[in-house]
This record gives structure tokens, sequence and C-alpha cells, in this order.
């Protein structure tokens, strides 16, 4: 399937971030490279997002380099089993595609660059994370590493820029074309799961829908899933990213937090639903819920702080919490335990898109809402997610169309 983005909109970027840096450094970014799944099999490739923003380009280990008003890509070398076995590259799409002129095969584009290199003090890149990540407990990919290698072999004594703070500025409110593509992905989330809602006492397992979930992105034009699904029914539905999705599928509860990618960009939208009769509990604690969501959407607008706005939704919650008689005191760590994440996340080109939550909103980014209720000693959890873009005189629920009733 053809996708709605034009070579304009790549260059149109790259040159907004030679704007915002204003340095004279060389700008140097790699795309994201290959990762082993298991034996001589790899991962299904995922760009980096902002390389992608920058390029439009699908392809691993390719290098950008933005040298004051010239730039070129540097393609990777070719093992012989790559020839073999992999597409051979278009250099003509791969022109078309990103609008850059200049592309050079491994040797020549590094000699270019290296010679470059050695003369400047200072290299504008994307950092580097450590190796594993703590905090979400995955590794990293190593391309970024892998790129600061080269270039410190070059010149060890360079001094290297970040400019993830340039790349989060852009990439936070959404162009026209980007919102077509979040509307889309939206659009094919939602006629999913309401084929999903319409049958869902007929399923048996949690893996059968989230094969109907795959099959439904894929057959209205989706690339799958922005995130692995989550289909958790009963006690599962307590566990915040719970993704096994092998339970048999109890009486009462079933919640969904699924997203179809469409021309790279993300859907995040959180259902609960009824299998069966739910209790006089869980409709109480679903519908209190839904008031938190209407607290948080009444919050948004132009010029508000998200993390602001989240103090205030952690106290409404508090005092919910207190009325359902699971906590006491409205204190951060009683809230927590059944209300243990924020409301809201940006969303784009990733489901968690980069994104200064002290900036006041603007028309044009694009963020979650999400409350939950999770409680684990009564075996249920509520969510419901809703995907909104802020606009000039306030805010549009893209997802308004997919039910929230049970």
């Amino acid at each position: 399937m053809k996708d709605s983005f034009e070579s304009e909109f790549f260059a149109g970027n790259r040159q907004r971030l030679r704007t915002l840096f204003q340095g004279t450094a060389p700008i140097v970014l790699t795309a994201h490279g290959l990762l082993q799944r298991n034996g001589d099999n790899y991962y299904p490739f995922r760009q980096d997002s902002s390389f992608w923003y920058l390029t439009g380009i699908d392809l691993p280990d390719v290098k950008l380099v933005i040298d004051k008003d010239n730039e070129y890509l540097i393609m990777p070398e070719i093992s012989p089993h790559e020839a073999v076995f992999n597409e051979p590259r278009d250099l003509d799409e791969i022109q078309g595609r990103s609008g850059i002129k200049d592309i050079y095969e491994s040797k020549v584009g590094w000699k270019k660059l290296g010679s470059r290199l050695k003369k400047v003090k200072h290299v504008a890149t994307v950092g580097a994370q450590s190796a594993y990540s703590d905090h979400y407990g995955f590794f990293v990919n190593p391309a970024r590493g892998a790129l600061i290698a080269e270039i410190k072999s070059y010149n060890s004594e360079v001094t290297l820029l970040d400019i993830r703070q340039h790349l989060v500025l852009m990439r936070s409110v959404k162009q026209p074309v980007e919102l077509e593509a979040i509307k889309k992905a939206i659009d094919i989330t939602a006629k999913t799961i309401k084929s999903i809602a319409k049958k869902r006492d007929k399923y048996q397992f949690e893996y059968q829908i989230e094969a109907d979930l795959i099959h439904g992105f894929r057959s209205r034009g989706a690339r799958g899933h922005s995130f692995e699904p989550i289909v958790a029914s009963g006690a599962n539905s307590a566990i915040l990213h719970y993704q096994a999705n092998n339970s048999e599928i109890e009486n009462g509860w079933l919640l969904l937090d699924v997203g179809a990618e469409f021309d790279h960009y993300a859907a995040d939208i959180t259902r609960v639903f009824s299998v069966g009769e739910p209790s006089k509990r869980n409709r109480i604690v679903h519908q209190t819920v839904r008031d938190v969501q209407e607290y948080a959407f009444s919050l948004i607008a132009p010029g508000a702080k998200l993390r602001e706005n989240e103090k205030k939704i952690h106290q409404f919650m508090g005092e919910k919490l207190r009325e359902l008689g699971l906590i006491k005191m409205i204190d951060d760590e009683s809230v927590a335990k059944y209300f243990p994440h924020s409301t809201s996340h940006s969303m784009g080109l990733d489901v968690h898109d980069p994104m200064d939550y002290d900036r006041p909103l603007e028309s044009g980014m694009v963020i979650t809402v999400e409350p939950g209720i999770y409680i684990p000693e009564e075996g249920f959890g509520v969510r419901i997610e809703d995907d909104v873009v802020i606009t000039d005189k306030g805010y549009t629920i893209l997802s308004k169309n997919i039910p929230i009733e049970l």
C-alpha cells in the first residue's frame, strides 16, 4: 500500500532541524540495526523513529549526514549472504523517497565523512543509551553506540552535541499528514475492536482475540501492531502490561489495550467489555474510571501543562478511590497502589512519543487520556483510553466512535 508521505515532508523536517540546531557542526544520525531473534533469524525490522522522520527510509544501518547545506546518505556494506537472500537496494527509490540526491556506498561515504570529522571539534547526533535499560528491563538497539564509536575512531577528541531536544520539539507537534496517518491508525483499530466486541462471547481463549486483532489490522491496511497487544480477561486485567494473552477467558470481564500502526504512526486504545454478566462492583468501578476520564478531558486546553493536570487528576482519583472504599487517606502512595501510572502520554511515531511534559499543550499535539483502577485483591482492573488531538479551541477525541459502554 502506498503511504501518504512524500519527500517534501522529510526534506522539510531536515530543514527545520537545521534551523533549530543553528550550529556549524555536522549532524550525523544512524538508522536502527537488525537484532538477532535466535540462530540466524532476526526480529522484524522497525526503523528508528527520528531517522524515519528525517529520511523516510526503512533500511537498517544507513547513515544520514547533514553538514550545513550539504546532506548525503551512507549505505552499509552488503555481505555475500545479504546479496543473495535480501532484496536489492533501489537507489533511485531511496533518492525519490528521502529527497536526498547524494548516496554513497560505505567506503566512499565514510572516507568523505571521515575527512570532515578530522577537522571539527563538535559533531551533533542522538546520544546512545546504556546497553541495558534498567527502567524498562530491555536491551537497547546498539546502532547509536556503534555510530558514536565510529565517529570517535576518526577523531577521539571530538565533542558530541545531543540534538534530542530539537527532535522532541519537532515531533511533539504533528503536521497535517501525520494527523491523517494517526486518524487512519485509530480508524483501523476502532473497526477491529468493534468487530471483536460483537462476537466476544464466542471466544474461549485470549489468544483467539489476539489472532483476530492482527487479522483485522492487516486486512484493513495497517502494518501491524503499534505495540504488543494486551488481551486480558478476569484477574489478568489487573496486570498493567499483561501480554501473555493465553488464558481461558473468564465470564464477566475482558480488557483490550491495543493499537494499529499505519504509515509508521500509532493508535493506542483501551476498552473493557463484559463477557457474560459483570458484577455490580465491576459496573461501579467502570463508571468511576469513566468519571475520572471526563474530569481529565475537562482539564485539556491549549496552554495547559500535562504535569500540572496530572496532580489534579490524582487528587480527583484519590477522592474516587476513597468513595470506593479502597483507600482511607488521599496521598501519593495510597493512590498509586490502585492507579500507578500517568493519565496521558504523547503519541505519534512511537506509541509513547517523546515530549516535554512541562511544555504547554498546543494545537497539533496528540495525547492519550487513560485513567485506570486496578484491584488485584478483587480480581479485576479497568482502564479506558482514548486518543486526543489538541486544537486551537480545545481538543478533539479521535477515538470517540469506539463505544465505552460495557
